[in-house]
């Protein structure tokens, strides 16, 4: 039975990645650009696998080119696949992305992402998985979002440790109401939360103190906290403990951000299902970001994770 254990169960937005070539530039500048297997929850399932983990992810594309592209490089990279559903009626999701060493700009076009149903979520899945992870994208739109909710609450029920990227944004979001509504209810089950200071003033508009941060989201029933600063590192506050604060890794040349936060919390995540104290979370997953940041799109296949991260 300890064979078929899930580390991570990645549910949300499996997308293809359109990341512009010319470096510094917004997208209407844009000349060229390359292709990226992409999506939060997928570059999380995919760190995982590389990293010796068992990972899942639950997504929808279409019958289309992208469609399998995306089975095709989840599969070599070892991510379980067969909860993915394809739909006839709906094209595969593409963002384009411009390359920066800020925060990117980004154009969605989105289809078969958001089309997450509850028969691709059994329950017997969840007995067996250990963290059931998503974004706050992936619960932007129905059915997903319905799906996502009432499928984390079965899994807390069930023992699971259950994740979030509160990847909020004001282009996947037709209400900050709403989102702000559909943030709390997940945050009743108690997740691991990583949230970024870019998605604090996108939801709330202006420029929060951490600490204000950290009590909105301790006040909807959260104990751990994981925000990132950027280049300032990272803060991290459990309920009831003093804040963990740890600088970023100091690296020559940013290539890409994109990704950049799905790798940290890939990392974190990592040593969080190894039993690793918060602070060896936090360094493991500052190490993992730092790679990602060298390298454009997604971590380069030419590289042994565990290798860099020992």
């Amino acid at each position: 039975m300890k064979n078929n254990i899930i580390d991570i169960l990645s549910v949300g937005e499996v997308l293809v990645d359109f990341i512009g070539h010319q470096s510094g530039v917004q997208i209407k500048n844009t000349r060229d650009y390359h292709r990226y297997l992409g999506g939060s929850p997928t570059n999380v399932a995919m760190n995982s696998a590389r990293l010796g983990l068992k990972a899942v992810i639950v997504s929808t594309v279409g019958n289309d080119g992208f469609g399998k592209y995306i089975f095709k490089r989840l599969e070599e990279e070892g991510v379980i696949t067969c909860y993915i559903n394809t739909i006839e009626n709906k094209p595969t999701s593409v963002i384009f992305i411009s390359r920066s060493e800020d925060t990117p700009e980004f154009i969605p076009f989105r289809e078969a992402d958001s089309f997450i149903t509850e028969d691709q979520i059994a329950s017997g899945l969840l007995q067996r998985t250990k963290i059931f992870h998503t974004t706050c994208f992936a619960l932007s739109k129905n059915p997903a979002q319905t799906t996502i909710l009432k499928k984390a609450e079965e899994a807390f029920n069930l023992g699971c440790k259950l994740s979030i990227d509160f990847n909020y944004s004001d282009k996947i979001w037709d209400s900050k109401i709403d989102a702000l509504k559909v943030i709390k209810a997940y945050c009743k089950f108690n997740p691991l939360v990583k949230i970024s200071e870019d998605d604090m003033f996108r939801l709330f508009g202006e420029n929060l103190p951490h600490r204000e941060i950290f009590d909105f989201f301790h006040s909807e029933g959260v104990e751990t906290i994981c925000l990132t600063l950027g280049s300032k590192g990272v803060k991290l506050s459990q309920k009831g403990e003093d804040i963990i604060q740890l600088p970023a890794i100091k690296i020559e040349k940013v290539m890409d951000t994109t990704g950049a936060g799905d790798a940290f919390w890939s990392g974190f995540l990592f040593a969080y299902t190894k039993k690793k104290p918060m602070r060896e979370c936090l360094e493991v997953a500052l190490q993992l970001a730092a790679l990602k940041l060298q390298n454009v799109g997604r971590l380069p296949d030419n590289i042994d994770m565990l290798s860099e991260l020992q």
